[in-house]
């Protein structure tokens, strides 16, 4: 169903790979994008459970939006093995104005059909979402 704010619906598939995700822990990361002639947010690219961070980081283009979910994996202060799953609103300033109004206006209704999410980050470029960033939101 489309999304009354920006028109955008959510592609069946973009939800498929989310539970692999989160149940099965098949994938690291998930780049989604949105597809503006068919209306819908599709899966641009699924990165592998080997996958870094580093991988991850430069699947996202430099010069368009995505949203994007990343497995990240860390220690506590106890010593135990953690992961959080991240949703990644990625704008970079120099992205259409245009995309970034379609992004911006889908993101909610998209976050709620991705049922598992823990942290959110915002980011503009890519300092806004390095791997400090992440261990910081992880607490």
């Amino acid at each position: 169903m489309a999304n009354a704010a920006s028109g955008m619906a959510v592609h069946d598939d973009c939800k498929l790979r989310f539970l692999e995700l989160k149940a099965k822990r098949t994938h690291r990361f998930i780049v989604y994008k949105i597809e503006e002639k068919q209306k819908q947010v599709i899966v641009e690219k699924v990165g592998e459970p080997i996958q870094t961070y580093e991988d991850f980081a430069a699947s996202l283009p430099a010069d368009e939006c995505r949203y994007a979910i990343y497995d990240f994996d860390f220690v506590t202060a106890e010593n135990c093995q953690k992961s959080k799953i991240f949703f990644i609103a990625w704008c970079p300033d120099v992205a259409k104005v245009r995309s970034k109004m379609i992004y911006a206006s889908s993101k909610d209704r998209f976050k709620r059909e991705l049922d598992g999410i823990q942290v959110e980050l915002q980011a503009t470029d890519p300092t806004e979402m390095d791997l400090d960033v992440l261990k910081s939101r992880v607490n």
